[in-house]
């Protein structure tokens, strides 16, 4: 505990509201830099649209899956929705980073872009669940990319002592989308439509695109000839495809002891088999394996997927429990989600500041994955009766305890690893973490879909007829007894899976304690 202390405790006694405030809109220019204050403003400018824009299309249908579901008559695979934007994405991680390190990111970055703005066009136009989920998943390959690109743009420019500020600025857009997303999709929902989520991405990500090419210009220009580890990222996908489809069909669909459950454990195996090998041989890795033989990026980004296990496989299923079981517009729901996303604003700001006067990171970590699994325990003590305060109380904790961490473990990755590997180990650590956030989506979504519809079937009432189109319009056209069975019905089949996530995130700050004290690097990489 003594060393946690020490981590966190400095001598500065400046009023630390205004201090957050100026450096976190204008960042002064780090030391080390190879860059103007200008140029360092336009490129996190052009990072924060592309940024924008992906987090926006992660959480935009949030609050609107539930009417999603019931237009296109898919509850029972309302999941994939989710799961195929976040499954796409993880594969996509790997091989931007990779190509960033061989191609230059400004290519790659505004190619990313391009394909996200596809996947808006095919989800828009989709008739039925199979096509909406088909688009999610091409927007997926661009979120995925995005996020990557962005983290390592800003590693090739800015010191990683200086560097956090920096990526709390685009925290912060993070927080703001992820704010924005959920009011954003329960809005259209209530009025002109969900499809409009779908829609706004074309001139948005047109704008983006025409934006990002001006801005990123500064970029460093790698001629690295590109080989593309085309068995690598084969195998790669298989390997997490194969993992998806057992989280989400397991136990439900198919039995765990079935042919198709243990044919895809069997395909899981040897592609992840294959895929190590393919890996010690080839001359471009899409993961070096050296990576692994690093503590302080084993142990971050173990920490970072554990962390997305529990945090994204609850978070994307509540404002369904908000509307469904506290009887919340999807607009309501949305807007709930302000308190989570304010304490991850606030965390992200005050550990970087923390970070850049100190220079120590250690304890932030550890830190907030307690906080998320006091959140966690929290909230899978909620009762139907439960007031809305008690819920926004555990968000806040919930979001003050991921902005301690997230931000901070990418810096520990970052400042682990030689400069020719910083595309790679970025999109290791992002692919490990987004495999968390496939995982725990899938698994969550399948525990809570299984017995929520169990739980449906069970209902007899001439109201009910087809509880896979069940949205919370038809919900508020129930007689009042037949609510109060569907709404328990959403509350038993969800909050108690908190409770079950919560002991990951006490192993994971027990594993960050073993995290080395690398002084933080105080001059930009060279190419």
């Amino acid at each position: 505990m003594g060393g946690l202390v020490c981590d966190f405790v400095h001598d500065d006694r400046e009023d630390a509201i205004t201090q957050l405030s100026s450096r976190i809109v204008s960042p002064s220019p780090p030391s080390g830099s190879t860059l103007s204050r200008r140029q360092l403003h336009l490129l996190t400018g052009g990072l924060m649209v592309g940024l924008l824009l992906a987090e926006l299309d992660q959480t935009v249908f949030a609050t609107a899956l539930p009417t999603i579901a019931g237009d296109l008559h898919g509850v029972g695979s309302m999941v994939w929705v989710t799961t195929a934007y976040v499954l796409a994405g993880t594969i996509a991680m790997p091989v931007c980073g990779k190509l960033g390190d061989l191609a230059g990111r400004r290519a790659v970055f505004l190619t990313a872009l391009a394909v996200l703005v596809l996947g808006s066009v095919v989800g828009g136009l989709a008739p039925d669940m199979p096509w909406l989920i088909a688009g999610r998943a091409i927007q997926g390959l661009g979120g995925g990319g995005l996020l990557v690109l962005i983290q390592a743009i800003v590693a090739d420019v800015i010191p990683a002592r200086e560097r956090a500020p920096y990526l709390a600025t685009i925290g912060a857009v993070f927080a703001l989308a992820a704010v924005l997303g959920p009011v954003l999709g329960g809005w259209l929902a209530d009025g002109v439509g969900w499809r409009w989520a779908l829609w706004l991405n074309v001139p948005l990500g047109l704008a983006a695109i025409g934006i990002a090419a001006a801005l990123l210009r500064t970029l460093p220009v790698r001629p690295t000839p590109v080989r593309a580890d085309v068995g690598g990222i084969a195998t790669l996908s298989l390997t997490v495809t194969a993992l998806v489809l057992v989280a989400t069909w397991a136990g439900s669909r198919y039995a765990w002891t079935s042919p198709v459950t243990l044919g895809l454990l069997a395909t899981a195996l040897a592609a992840g088999g294959a895929f190590l090998l393919i890996e010690a041989r080839t001359a471009e890795p899409l993961l070096p394996l050296t990576l692994f033989t690093e503590r302080n990026f084993v142990i971050p980004a173990l920490a970072g997927l554990v962390m997305a296990v529990a945090v994204f496989g609850t978070v994307n299923y509540l404002p369904t429990y908000l509307q469904m079981a506290a009887g919340l517009s999807p607009t309501a729901s949305g807007l709930m989600l302000i308190t989570l996303m304010t304490g991850i604003g606030l965390a992200t700001v005050g550990a970087a500041q923390l970070v850049k006067r100190t220079g120590r990171y250690r304890g932030l970590p550890i830190l907030g994955c307690a906080a998320v699994a006091l959140a966690l325990f929290g909230l899978s003590r909620l009762s139907v009766a439960s007031g809305l305060p008690a819920v926004g109380g555990w968000l806040l904790l919930f979001g003050l305890g991921m902005g301690c961490a997230l931000e901070i473990l990418v810096l520990v990755v970052q400042n682990a690893v030689r400069p020719d590997q910083l595309g790679a180990a970025t999109g290791g650590y992002n692919f490990l973490r987004e495999v968390g956030v496939t995982l725990g989506t899938a698994i969550v979504g399948s525990l809570f879909t299984t017995g929520l519809t169990a739980r449906l079937s069970q209902i007899r009432t001439d109201a009910v007829v087809d509880p896979s189109g069940l949205s919370p319009a038809a919900l508020g056209q129930l007689p009042e007894p037949d609510q109060v069975v569907v709404m328990a019905a959403y509350h038993d089949s969800l909050v108690p899976i908190f409770g079950l996530v919560a002991p990951i995130l006490v192993l994971s700050a027990i594993a960050l304690v073993f995290v080395r004290p690398v002084p933080l690097a105080t001059r930009v990489p060279s190419p």
